[in-house]
């Protein structure tokens, strides 16, 4: 899943940056992981957030930013560490703790997101610091990167790429994973959402919370799911919006988010033609072969942008899937497209390919946060694929590649003329990475532990409905689904009903029967 990013078309380069400090303090957790024979984490379960003012053009003047530091390697601690970017709102009402944000992706830098958008979660506020964080390998937190060439999986499953030499396509599959291993540092290898979930925890004690009190989006939630099951206890009040698989494969994910946004896209297009401002025409049919058409003439042939890179059509590919996300940005993709297709304007299409806008904030420590315009452009890419690969035990040689090359292909592409490219190179570039991990796959299932509400969008793009019911199944009876019969990605922003019922279990502990729905114009079903 791509991230579930702010809907402010505008180009987005600069990552948040803050002042900010954490002190140790003199008394803590006590050592007795150390005593049983696990790495002593005591020092960093120690932690207090230090919170000032960010610093910045633009940024909120009641944004605070702060940073914790976590072990690089949780089984060697001592091997070195990471610092995590954090930003809250403070408490309004009567606090009762920190609600912890994560906005998806992954790849998604949550400090700049809060800072660009947080007027859905001001009502948090009556009861919450609303707190978010920028992941190991995201944003300011250790930035992973392949690099200003890392197109090398991108051209190996190009239309006129020859699979009739496939060793060529693992070759430049290798390449591509190779750079990104020189451009990333030390935290490439330990990226990947069962150390971002411990990194959570360390979080949550640094806040002063007792328990977590979350808010997760699409990837987000499959960061929560892993959080439960390694801190069942430590569960408070958590909530999982667009639910992201914890059992298929990239393979099946791929083709599934395929097709998915393939019919979100033909959904654009049957409104689209309707208005005669539509780039494409008033016929919904060769609206959409015109659409594959100006994709794959940008492929062929690229067009310059205002930085002096080009303008791909997998880059269009990219721009469209996060505008589907939300119908309110419908008309903007209206726009941009016939600034493109008319004008040949990249720039209202970039802003949707880059995710947003962010105001940069700017801070004075380093403390092992990078600076904002040290933030490689392509971080939110490179981490997406760098924790999506850490998080997969499914790793195929050569062999198999070469065998299934030319089907997958066929099938991606039968899923989607549009994104089935876009979504093959995502799963192709696990290659040449180590192995990941098989945790998430084989235990995270029959969490113990506080309930835990879990909503599932009928016309999510991104996040098909029956992963909200298979999770929600393979987590137990602690899971609650919230059936949103909606469209869109997630059902926070988009409907009142889900707004509101995930608000009063946040605040206040009430959760909606088991079986419970919102309905597309927002009435209670």
């Amino acid at each position: 899943m791509l991230a579930k990013l702010s809907t402010r078309p505008a180009v987005r380069r600069c990552a948040v940056t803050a002042t900010a400090a954490a002190t140790l303090l003199a008394a803590g957790l006590p050592t007795a992981t150390a005593d049983a024979g696990r790495p002593d984490l005591s020092r960093f379960y120690r932690q207090k957030i230090a919170w000032t003012k960010c610093k910045g053009a633009d940024v909120p003047v009641d944004l605070q930013c702060g940073k914790v530091t976590v072990p690089l390697d949780y089984a060697r601690p001592r091997a070195g560490t990471l610092d995590l970017a954090l930003a809250r709102y403070e408490a309004t009402g009567a606090r009762r703790g920190s609600v912890l944000l994560n906005f998806g992706g992954p790849g998604g830098a949550g400090v700049s997101e809060l800072a660009a958008d947080a007027k859905d979660f001001m009502d948090l506020t009556n009861g919450y610091d609303v707190v978010t964080f920028d992941p190991r390998g995201v944003g300011r937190s250790s930035p992973v990167s392949c690099g200003d060439d890392s197109g090398g999986a991108s051209t190996a499953t190009d239309e006129d790429a020859d699979l009739s030499h496939p060793q060529a396509v693992l070759r430049q599959l290798k390449k591509a994973a190779d750079q990104c291993v020189r451009h990333s540092g030390p935290v490439l290898a330990h990226i990947g959402t069962v150390n971002a979930a411990r990194d959570l925890d360390v979080i949550r004690q640094a806040l002063g919370d007792k328990k977590l009190n979350y808010l997760g989006f699409s990837y987000g939630t499959r960061l929560g799911a892993v959080y439960a099951a390694q801190f069942p206890q430590k569960v408070g009040r958590l909530v999982l919006d667009g639910v992201d698989t914890l059992t298929e494969p990239m393979s099946e994910q791929g083709i599934a988010g395929a097709a998915g946004q393939q019919k979100a896209l033909d959904d654009f297009v049957d409104w689209c033609v309707k208005d005669i401002a539509c780039p494409f025409g008033q016929d919904a049919r060769e609206a959409g072969e015109r659409v594959v058409q100006l994709v794959h003439s940008l492929d062929t042939d690229p067009v310059p942008t205002d930085l002096g890179q080009e303008f791909t059509g997998q880059d269009l590919v990219g721009a469209i899937a996060q505008a589907l996300y939300s119908q309110a940005l419908w008309p903007s993709l209206e726009r941009a497209l016939a600034q493109l297709v008319e004008d040949g304007d990249t720039r209202g299409v970039m802003g949707f390919a880059t995710g947003g806008a962010a105001p940069p904030v700017r801070g004075e420590s380093g403390g092992g946060l990078v600076d904002e315009d040290e933030v490689p452009p392509d971080n939110l890419p490179a981490a997406l694929t760098a924790i999506n690969c850490a998080d997969d035990p499914d790793r195929p040689g050569a062999d198999r590649i070469t065998e299934d090359l030319a089907r997958l292909r066929a099938e991606y592409d039968q899923a989607s003329p549009v994104f089935g490219h876009y979504r093959l190179t995502e799963l192709l570039m696990c290659y040449g990475r180590p192995k990941g991990t098989d945790f998430i796959r084989d235990k995270v299932r029959d969490v113990h532990s506080a309930k835990m509400l879990l909503v599932g969008t009928r016309g999510d793009p991104a996040t098909p409905y029956r992963w909200t019911v298979e999770t929600a199944q393979r987590l137990g009876p602690s899971a609650v689904v919230l059936d949103n019969r909606g469209e869109g990605h997630t059902g926070y922003a988009s409907s009142k009903c889900v707004h509101q019922k995930v608000d009063d279990f946040l605040l206040y502990g009430t959760l909606p029967p088991t079986g419970s729905s919102c309905g597309p114009y927002e009435e209670d079903q």
